[in-house]
């Protein structure tokens, strides 16, 4: 049985990672998860799973769950917190599903515990992807994707040599404003962004996957986790989000991974690498599809995933700046603030007005990240 510490618990992922620990109760056991703000989410999963430990964003709200479960959990709070439920001993397995770059030090604490890292935030990679690559290096911990894209390109890796890849192709829906011009995005809503048309997720990465910036992190993130430079990572349009992503080898042969859109697929493999366990969902049924569309990628209408490669190819801090940027503008656009095009424009001045810092520290990078926040901020106040 593998002990599972899941960062993130009441998001999407990590709601749809329970599902997976709920019909495998043989394979696998919770043992320790972090809940942000959902009080009334950690109350049912912990009646469910019976955990050791449990993280709460605020102290006040963990005092108060603690004298629910006085001798039966211990209940922490902050950042702290999220280090303990990360290094928890029990735990073989550290899945990262939280949003945003406050998964970074938790991961880095995790590797040091030896824990295996399921990732599944893909802010740490592109906030401090060198350091997080060298430390589970240093420390002989392995790193297992769950995003849909890089456990596919993960998955067609299996029994391949990296000395034989031409390229890797990332797919991307195209998001909830695919068929949109410029122009007809100038007043789209909130409530419009948060339509996506195949996936289920929450509503910072399905605002990304609007407006590509989750390509762009994905980009930066592949560049990491398989070594990769960006002339060598590819991203093209599938709106029917069948074919996952792909590997193209340089023999001219292409090996795909497809599969219905239901991210219990990547989570589970991560879970259960190196092997499979059964899984019931709805099965791809091809000649029911029928017909599958690709198109090029027109990074003039995307302007964010051409921002995304620029950010990765200067490297350093500029990443660390890409990624606060867009977690500021995305939230002001959530909260009503500010426009869709916005988003795009604060992340531009972000870049523009920032001098990039080569082989940051943890410490330079948290200060970057504060700064451009506050700059992001001051936007549109």
């Amino acid at each position: 049985m593998r002990a599972i510490s899941l960062l993130g618990a009441t998001g999407s992922i990590g709601m749809q990672t329970l599902d997976v620990i709920r019909a495998h109760p043989d394979a696998f056991r919770l043992v320790a998860f972090s809940a942000g703000r959902n009080i009334e989410q950690a109350r049912h999963i912990i009646e469910q799973f019976s955990p050791k430990v449990v993280c709460i964003a605020h102290k006040e709200d963990a005092h108060m769950l603690q004298s629910e479960y006085i001798g039966r959990v211990r209940i922490v709070s902050g950042e702290d917190g999220l280090v303990e439920v990360a290094t928890v001993q029990e735990a073989d397995i550290v899945v990262n599903a939280v949003v945003g770059s406050v998964g970074l030090v938790p991961t880095l604490r995790a590797i040091e515990a030896k824990k295996t890292i399921a990732l599944a935030n893909k802010e740490t990679l592109v906030t401090a992807g060198h350091l997080v690559m060298k430390h589970a290096a240093d420390y002989g911990v392995t790193i297992l994707p769950v995003d849909s894209e890089h456990s596919a390109i993960f998955q067609c890796l299996q029994g391949e040599r990296q000395k034989n890849i031409e390229c890797i192709i990332l797919t991307a829906s195209g998001g909830s404003f695919r068929d949109r011009t410029r122009e007809q995005l100038q007043h789209v809503t909130v409530e419009e962004a948060l339509k996506h048309p195949n996936w289920s997720m929450g509503a910072k990465i399905t605002i990304d996957s609007a407006t590509m910036m989750n390509k762009g992190l994905e980009v930066i993130e592949a560049h990491w986790l398989f070594q990769l430079p960006y002339e060598q990572i590819d991203v093209l349009l599938h709106k029917e989000s069948i074919i996952h992503s792909m590997v193209q080898f340089h023999d001219g042969s292409v090996i795909a991974q497809l599969g219905t859109p239901d991210m219990r697929v990547p989570i589970q493999y991560a879970l259960t690498y190196p092997d499979r366990f059964p899984l019931h969902i709805e099965r791809l049924n091809l000649a029911q599809v029928a017909t599958l569309h690709f198109q090029k990628v027109d990074m003039n209408r995307f302007r964010c995933l051409q921002f995304a490669y620029e950010a990765g190819k200067i490297g350093g801090t500029m990443p660390t700046v890409l990624n606060a940027a867009n977690e500021e503008a995305v939230a002001a656009f959530l909260a009503g603030r500010i426009s869709f095009l916005a988003i795009e424009q604060c992340i531009e001045k972000a870049m523009e007005r920032h001098v990039p810092i080569a082989h940051p520290n943890l410490e330079t990078i948290r200060a970057v990240d504060l700064e451009t926040r506050r700059y992001v901020k001051s936007l549109h106040m």
